[in-house]
């Protein structure tokens, strides 16, 4: 786990890595533009940082348990288990420069996670979704997309997107989103024991779930809720899938794309 050490990434830079985020993270991009907001600049890691690094450590070898045993049953391959970059303010990614604006993404060309710390404040003060279980499941969604890079997933959508239409391809992205979800139901139903999970905690899981729907983010915003714009899903469909993962706990039954006749 390590700490971001860039300079600033210059707007060109924040959009390409918001395109990113856009599809394999946490889109948070209708509050940057309601803050309006510089990408800013980096800073050392402080002690409340590194113990929310500890967590997210933890969180990330639960995942690794449920993944390492999932994945190969399916692809008949050993597990390749994600890294996790710890940062705040600004950092570099093998897909780019990453600002603390974009949220948590997850970069396949360098197989990692990317965390802000400050992220997990802005969910609980400004998106009211706090809660150690609502920080875990925003880490699970993004090892869910190592889980979909690990099963080929994400270069075959990618393909997908290049020839379809710009409302096509935002489909797409909602439906790897919400796999994404899926997978994260799955760490929570198989963590239930290891980390003494009850109803309230993942009422927290439940509540961030939500709290990230493409309507909730608009409507955070003053926006429109336009359903042909979304590219992670509504609140509810986030929801549902959070918990189609955590009541059927197999990569199967986390097949958005067949479910919707793909």
């Amino acid at each position: 786990m390590g700490s971001g050490g860039a300079g600033s990434i210059g707007l060109v830079g924040m959009l390409a890595v918001l395109a990113f985020g856009y599809f394999f993270g946490i889109d948070i991009s209708p509050l940057v533009s309601e803050t309006g907001q510089s990408p800013g600049q980096p800073r050392e890691l402080t002690a409340e940082d590194r113990q929310m690094g500890d967590f997210a450590g933890v969180i990330l070898r639960e995942t690794e348990t449920v993944f390492g045993e999932a994945v190969p049953a399916v692809t008949g391959r050993a597990y390749g288990e994600p890294q996790m970059v710890l940062y705040s303010g600004v950092t570099q990614s093998g897909c780019g420069g990453a600002s603390a604006q974009m949220g948590p993404f997850y970069c396949p060309a360098d197989q990692r996670i990317y965390l802000d710390t400050d992220f997990f404040k802005v969910m609980s003060q400004r998106m009211g979704a706090g809660g150690d279980l609502a920080a875990a499941y925003v880490i699970a969604h993004e090892v869910g997309h190592h889980v979909q890079n690990q099963l080929g997933i994400l270069p075959k959508v990618t393909q997908m997107r290049q020839s379809a239409s710009k409302e096509d391809s935002n489909y797409l992205s909602v439906l790897t989103e919400l796999q994404a979800d899926c997978f994260a139901g799955m760490w929570a139903r198989s963590s239930t024991q290891d980390l003494r999970i009850d109803r309230d905690d993942l009422a927290e899981a439940i509540n961030a779930a939500a709290a990230v729907g493409d309507d909730a983010l608009m409507q955070s915003a003053g926006r429109a809720v336009v359903p042909d714009a979304f590219t992670h899903g509504s609140s509810a469909d986030r929801q549902k899938w959070f918990l189609r993962g955590y009541e059927g706990g197999t990569l199967s039954s986390c097949n958005s794309f067949a479910e919707a006749g793909l």
